[in-house]
């Protein structure tokens, strides 16, 4: 896929969030901006999955489900939704992780306890 193609993804999934932390604003639980930005991305026409199994395997040991990634957007950007004071370095070693695991190179991390949403969107790209 082309950069510019990642670009318009990303940019069509934070104006959903913004139109939501607009309408909706900080304070709610994560899972109320989940529900709201699959029904916001859906609506324009893009294929999103929520909470998608990502298998670790380690050695033998095989885990089908270590994690599960909070939103997957037409099966190439994966979004970790937050409602936190503050992104920490975790938050972003986690979205870091899921890219590796999964193969993809784009993900964002939306944080909807913010003032303005414009402050509490990250944006990742692996090579």
């Amino acid at each position: 896929m082309r950069d510019y193609e990642h670009s318009e993804l990303t940019r069509q999934i934070i104006g959903a969030a913004i139109e939501i932390h607009r309408h909706l604003g900080p304070g709610l639980l994560e899972s109320t901006y989940e529900s709201c930005l699959v029904y916001e991305l859906e609506k324009v026409g893009l294929a999103v999955q929520k909470q998608v199994a990502l298998p670790v395997v380690y050695k033998e040991l095989q885990l089908p489900k270590a994690y599960h990634i909070d939103l997957l957007v037409n099966d190439q950007i994966v979004v970790e939704l937050k409602a936190v004071d503050n992104i920490l370095p975790v938050h972003e070693a986690q979205v870091l992780s899921y890219l590796k695991l999964s193969q993809l190179k784009v993900g964002l991390l939306l944080n909807f306890h913010v003032k303005m949403m414009k402050d509490g969107v990250r944006r990742f790209a692996l090579k």
